[in-house]
């Protein structure tokens, strides 16, 4: 059987979220009613369309406990990045939360059975590499270990987590079921969140409401349907990995609308990153002949 519809879902998903961290610096609206609405305007888009065609099929209550345990999980990642963006960097934030891998890769070893195998752990070290030659050395001897440094830490694990469960959910549970049990969860818990810690629901301008949508349509809704079916389909630990690629679709649009430098350490190290990511997707042990074969 082949891969290639769950890839293709994976990278137009990848290409939808990589709009997300662009949305956020333009701080038109709080970190954390950001991140409630993004769910909150992806339900009220999705819950129709599921009630009408008769997709929604509630699956057994063990799995629809850990669909909603997903929904709070992701809504936190969500929450807790978007407030590290603003109290930060871009940079240090989206370098930070992705992590993740590593955190799939040892929750992977530790819980799963099925173990990530060496080329996974290869390519992880490759992608890092990358990524650390993309973003530059020099940003380390710099990170500031404050507040912000720790919730894109706190980020990068929850978004992990999330990824991990998900995958056990979806072996039984279809796509849009879950999305539409997790949104729910995600939804009711960053309005209680939202509503202790007295943030605005309303009051914003049209450009402020209209970043709102875009995040809910393209960088929830349409982004992580696509990256659920992927999730469904192919390793989790893979599904993490190249997700990393976010990082350079996301300095290309800053560099087109938000007059951001692209240099030629970025390229090399966005070459490195998507190579280790090549590598993840390789079943036989890695040799030059495989690495640039057309088949995997």
């Amino acid at each position: 059987m082949t891969n290639s519809k769950p890839r293709a879902a994976l990278a137009i998903g990848i290409l939808c979220i990589s709009i997300f961290p662009t949305l956020v610096k333009l701080n038109l609206t709080p970190g954390l009613i950001s991140a409630f609405y993004r769910m909150t305007f992806s339900i009220l888009l999705l819950l129709p369309y599921v009630l009408l065609t008769k997709k929604l099929n509630m699956p057994s209550v063990k799995m629809i406990v850990l669909s909603v345990l997903c929904g709070i999980i992701f809504a936190s990642d969500v929450a807790v990045w978007n407030i590290a963006i603003q109290e930060s960097s871009a940079t240090q934030a989206s370098l930070l939360t992705n992590l993740s891998p590593v955190w799939v890769g040892i929750g992977s070893f530790l819980f799963l059975t099925n173990k990530p195998k060496r080329n996974f752990w290869l390519g992880t070290l490759v992608a890092i590499f990358g990524m650390v030659t993309f973003v530059g050395f020099h940003f380390f001897a710099n990170l500031d270990f404050d507040r912000a440094f720790l919730l894109a830490v706190l980020s990068g694990m929850l978004y992990a987590v999330y990824l991990l469960v998900s995958k056990n959910v979806l072996s039984e549970v279809d796509v849009l079921s879950f999305m539409t049990l997790s949104l729910i969860a995600s939804s009711i818990y960053l309005g209680f969140v939202c509503w202790i810690a007295n943030e605005p629901f309303s009051g914003f301008s049209n450009a402020g409401w209209g970043v709102l949508v875009i995040q809910a349509v393209v960088c929830q809704l349409a982004a992580w349907l696509l990256i659920s079916y992927a999730t469904q389909n192919m390793r989790a630990t893979r599904v993490s990995l190249s997700l990393l690629g976010q990082a350079i679709l996301t300095a290309i649009l800053a560099w087109l609308f938000l007059d951001e430098q692209i240099t030629l350490q970025m390229i090399v190290g966005g070459i490195i990153l998507l190579f280790g990511i090549r590598i993840t997707f390789f079943e036989a042990p890695i040799s030059l002949k495989n690495i640039f074969s057309k088949k995997d």
